[in-house]
């Protein structure tokens, strides 16, 4: 390549020319050489009938095809390390992936991500998955059976004192796990749905454009017409050319651009990328119009609106913990979304209390929809801290908290305690603290109703006068010429050795692989280039954020028209687009009978039982949960093997009835320590053990060392002398056994309820 002479080392305009248009051009080569790697990459992938893209070794389980009802589903254990191996003590772990347009993989997609934070931490791993085709005839109900199976197999084989398997419900996936355990409370330990929606129609103005499209489509019939046209199967491209519509800038430009700009470096991971981004999957036809019909325009998971074999689907009846994993930065699933269905299920914590649930919540600030899967960050800290944290999880008594992690400081009290690298608290939170993130005003739901009942019109109008006709017209070649058309599949073919102009570029690229001249980083023509390439960039988000406020403006004056909301019934007396918090007097009525029986159980137990009422009495009112105490907890079992017989899903019972005690008459509960602790020799091992935990979060605090007093006061009958010394008496519930939960756990933090010692309810 020519040189040109500069012997005052000046800016030489000529050389920069030449040096940039020689690497310009090199890129082209290389850049179209990824893209024809992308493309046979993608046919490669067909061929092998498109394999979960997991990067860890595993082997088939179970087949749902084998099943009594088929379906495409599969259960996949992922093989570990052999020198690293995983501890049969802890409890299983099992990944779903979401059935939303691409294959399976996205959990395991690389070594930092869920399934590599589970096998790092010893737990067994599992992998639900799926087949590019549906079986013939199958629906949800069919796939929520055998992933249902999946697990229950899976809790067999690790039927020891680990727990039942933590489920991790990715995306669409979430919603299918959280309705699979509201129908089968029983069947798995804590539950994580990350960047998955269970309130469709909630978002904030001017941020969540995609909760619009329903409305302005005309509700859930195209999907019926695109599952006629694919020959009664859905393509999942559809819903891929939908994301991507998201965010015009990086789906036509930032995304190639980036490659071209780091062609020399970025080949690898782009293709790996695009292995799992490129392979679209399908849908039965009955599939996609009931997730339509019910969940993204109808909103029916929160409602009581679906039914299934005569059993309607009610989130509260789930018992496993469950956390919540959202960001804000996510423009497909945004918290509301994810949380929202907290707002539409209860009226407030004490009703959760009563549905004996915990839900925890954990929000990224920035991360995107993909990153909750697949970025490497978010693996190596949030995930991460979900893994090791998640006995503690199952263990939190009922309520709703936000876990907080902050960065360990190696000086702090019980830092050997912490197993990673942020030490992780629970702070108890509120439905306020849900509702200060915004959402819709009851006019917002009115115009999302009014979507919903067009939906029905518009799809019963499709069903009578077209889709007949359709349905004789479209046969199988039809559908697969139209699937292989579908531009989101049809560019991997053009860039590909089908296409004949493609053949040089491999040749071509090898050469200049050879003599390959990377322009200067600080060349004049590079930084113009990239100038140029954030202008463009700019320019279509602009584009963006004005299509999606025309969006927005068109939907919310067309659904808010009177006469429209007229005409399907919503303005009709006592209609509500959203049904009110209705008393239910039979739940209440079973809740007050297990309370009383509970109750009844106030002097039964031992040190177990004693050490749990002690530490929830030191810690009342100090609000965070830190996990150091809990990782104390279990140090002191590992300590004392005859503990470890017992699991943890034993454990966690034992711990929640007592804190179901403590709630509903704290007085009768610490009293009764005597008759757990007979001995002098329990006594002081269960006072010096509740120490330990409580300092294992710092030194103890003045209340806490009054609290244990008094304790100790009460294990050995010196009352009068605590009450001497003004130790601060224990503030319960005025009344026994038999109180409902929500009101115990309305009563206990009332200011004004009236104190009483644990002398008053000393056991006999």
């Amino acid at each position: 390549m020519p040189t040109f002479p500069n012997p005052f080392n000046l800016p030489n305009p000529f050389q920069d020319a030449v040096d940039y248009g020689v690497d310009a051009m090199q890129r082209w080569v290389l850049f179209l050489d990824v893209l024809r790697r992308r493309g046979d990459q993608f046919m490669n992938h067909a061929d092998k009938g498109k394999p979960p893209v997991l990067s860890f070794p595993y082997e088939v389980v179970m087949e749902g095809r084998k099943l009594k009802r088929p379906c495409n589903y599969m259960l996949l254990h992922i093989l570990p390390d052999p020198a690293v191996g995983t501890d049969p003590a802890k409890r299983p772990f099992v990944i779903v992936d979401p059935r939303a347009g691409h294959g399976p993989g996205i959990g395991g997609f690389k070594p930092d991500s869920q399934i590599g934070a589970a096998l790092r931490a010893g737990h067994p791993c599992y992998f639900i998955g799926f087949h590019p085709e549906p079986e013939p005839g199958q629906t949800l109900a069919d796939v929520g059976e055998a992933e249902a199976f999946f697990i229950e197999h899976v809790g067999k084989l690790h039927d020891g004192v680990g727990g039942k398997p933590c489920v991790i419900g990715n995306c669409q996936a979430g919603w299918a796990v959280m309705a699979l355990s509201a129908v089968r409370p029983d069947l798995m330990g804590p539950i994580i749905i990350a960047g998955s929606p269970l309130s469709y129609w909630a978002g904030v103005k001017g941020r969540n454009p995609m909760r619009y499209l329903g409305g302005l489509y005309g509700g859930a019939w195209l999907a019926a017409l695109a599952s006629d046209l694919g020959n009664g199967r859905f393509d999942g491209a559809h819903l891929v050319g939908n994301f991507e519509k998201l965010d015009p800038a990086n789906t036509y430009w930032k995304k190639a651009y980036n490659l071209y700009a780091h062609i020399d470096t970025e080949a690898d991971r782009y293709l790996e990328f695009e292995k799992w981004w490129s392979g679209f999957f399908l849908m039965n036809g009955e599939e996609i119009e009931a997730i339509t019909d019910e969940l993204f325009v109808g909103n029916k998971m929160t409602s009581g609106g679906i039914v299934r074999n005569g059993r309607r689907l009610d989130l509260r009846n789930i018992r496993s913990p469950i956390l919540v994993f959202a960001s804000f930065g996510d423009n497909i699933t945004p918290p509301q979304q994810a949380l929202g269905w907290i707002l539409d299920l209860y009226s407030d914590v004490e009703d959760i209390r009563a549905h004996e649930q915990t839900i925890v919540y954990n929000l990224h600030h920035d991360i995107g929809h993909l990153g909750i899967f697949v970025s490497g960050r978010v693996a190596r800290k949030e995930t991460s801290e979900f893994v090791e944290n998640i006995d503690f999880i199952d263990l939190l008594p009922p309520g709703l908290y936000e876990m907080i992690l902050q960065p360990k400081d190696p000086n702090v009290p019980g830092a050997d305690l912490v197993a990673g690298d942020y030490v992780t608290r629970f702070e108890p939170r509120t439905l306020d603290d849900i509702r200060g993130l915004g959402g819709n005003t009851p006019e917002d739901d009115r115009r999302f109703a009014a979507v919903a009942r067009i939906s029905d019109i518009n799809k019963g109008l499709y069903a009578t006068f077209a889709r007949p006709s359709i349905q004789a017209t479209v046969n199988e070649p039809f559908a697969e010429w139209l699937r292989m058309m579908n531009p989101a599949r049809s560019q991997y073919y053009l860039f590909s050795h089908l296409n004949p102009f493609m053949a040089p570029v491999g040749p071509m690229a090898d050469w200049v692989r050879e003599h390959r001249r990377p322009v200067s980083p600080d060349n004049p023509y590079l930084s113009a280039q990239n100038r140029v390439s954030d202008e463009i960039v700019q320019g279509l988000d602009r584009w963006r954020d004005a299509r999606d406020g025309a969006v927005e403006r068109l939907f919310m004056g067309l659904y808010n028209a009177p006469l429209l909301q007229a005409l399907v019934g919503l303005a009709a007396p006592g209609e509500d687009a959203r049904p009110p918090h209705i008393r239910d007097e039979a739940f209440e009525a079973l809740v007050e009978k297990r309370m009383a029986e509970i109750m009844g159980r106030v002097a039964e137990g031992g040190v177990r039982e004693a050490l749990f009422r002690i530490l929830i009495h030191a810690r009342r009112g100090e609000g965070a949960l830190d996990e150091r105490a809990f990782q104390m907890l279990r140090k002191i079992r590992e300590e004392h093997p005859g503990t470890q017989q017992l699991s943890v899903d034993a454990v966690r019972a034992v711990f929640r009835e007592q804190v179901f005690l403590m709630l509903m008459d704290e007085a009768a509960a610490m009293s009764a320590l005597p008759k757990l602790l007979p001995g002098e020799k329990e006594r002081k091992e269960v006072m010096a053990l509740a120490e330990r935990v409580l300092e294992a979060s710092g030194p103890l605090t003045s209340d806490q060392r009054a609290r244990l007093r008094q304790v100790d006061a009460l294990l050995h009958d010196k009352e009068e002398r605590i009450e001497a010394g003004r130790e601060p008496p224990l503030r319960v519930l005025p009344g026994a056994g038999g109180v409902s939960l929500a009101k115990a756990a309305s009563d206990i933090s009332r200011a004004d309820a009236p104190p009483r010692t644990m002398g008053t309810a000393k056991a006999k």
